[in-house]
């Protein structure tokens, strides 16, 4: 495996949600990140543990404590369950103002979505893309999901290409989004950004897709997807459809939103609980164009790793 990096960096690993099962695949993460040249710390993260979580819920609000921490990029460990727990205590504030004095690369999905889109709604920047444990401890790590994330913390701008559904789309706004199940259990809390005229990136695992369109249509029935440009669609994996659904799948859900809300629905992105997954700046500037059947999300204005004097 070769890990592109321009210059060795400094890992900080956190774990907010559930415990890492797969103690084997997260301690050959830090092997090969530690191979490559980099730095891994708070290595105490990987095999801490209460009940299903991560620890303690003092243990995990700690972790997300990081305005001294000086590293290069923070990396969840897993995802699970157990962040939601933490957002009544998490200072929000606070870091997302550290993160605009000195940026910090903080970096994962699934369930840190709440934790993001909380960074989001106080002004923080962060990274939806690959973990710890999932991504960089795979049997065999895509080549993909290293090149995307990569390049998404080292480049001012760069664009996103994949194939797609014809339709007519240009469009610019502000990309934000994740898990799609974390998104929808934000409503009617605090910590929900209100992202108007934006480009909504949406992916999520084992939900089937009665499940995917009724939040969807809980987004939409509180007002969320009026306020957007676009809707992108990542990876819905896990799920196997049965004779029941009688030809109900994906395509089904993405045609009724597209009916219901007029908006674009550009499928097919490579994003998510997948083994290839890019990695997208939540809060960066988006411009999304659909030619043919080719799809192109280029996105800018998100802070980047410097290089180290």
């Amino acid at each position: 495996m070769k890990i592109m990096s321009v210059t060795p960096r400094t890992f900080h690993l956190i774990a907010p949600s559930g415990y890492c099962q797969n103690q084997a695949a997260a301690q050959l993460a830090v092997r090969r990140l530690q191979e490559q040249g980099h730095q891994v710390t708070n290595l105490q993260t990987i095999a801490r543990r209460s009940q299903r979580f991560a620890g303690s819920d003092e243990q995990r609000l700690q972790d997300l404590d990081l305005r001294q921490v000086e590293a290069d990029i923070v990396l969840t460990v897993r995802g699970g369950y157990g962040a939601t727990r933490l957002l009544p205590g998490f200072d929000a504030a606070a870091l997302a103002a550290r993160l605009r004095e000195r940026p910090l690369a903080i970096c994962g999905h699934s369930d840190f979505t709440v934790i993001q889109m909380a960074l989001l709604k106080a002004g923080g920047q962060t990274f939806s893309g690959p973990m710890l444990a999932g991504n960089f401890g795979a049997e065999v790590v895509s080549d993909f999901t290293l090149d995307h994330f990569w390049r998404a913390l080292t480049s001012p701008e760069f664009t996103l290409e994949w194939p797609t559904a014809p339709q007519d789309v240009d469009v610019s706004g502000t990309v934000w989004g994740g898990n799609l199940a974390m998104l929808t259990s934000l409503i009617g809390t605090p910590w929900l950004p209100e992202i108007d005229g934006g480009i909504l990136v949406i992916e999520d695992i084992n939900e089937h897709p009665f499940r995917v369109e009724r939040m969807l249509l809980q987004l939409a029935q509180h007002g969320v997807l009026a306020r957007q440009k676009a809707i992108v669609t990542g990876s819905f994996t896990g799920v196997k459809l049965s004779e029941y659904d009688n030809g109900y799948d994906f395509d089904s859900v993405w045609t009724l939103i597209r009916e219901l809300t007029g908006l674009p629905v550009v499928t097919g992105l490579e994003f998510g609980h997948h083994w290839n997954t890019v990695t997208l700046p939540l809060g960066a500037h988006g411009q999304l164009r659909v030619a043919g059947d080719v799809a192109r999300l280029t996105l800018s204005g998100h802070a980047v790793l410097r290089e180290h004097s």
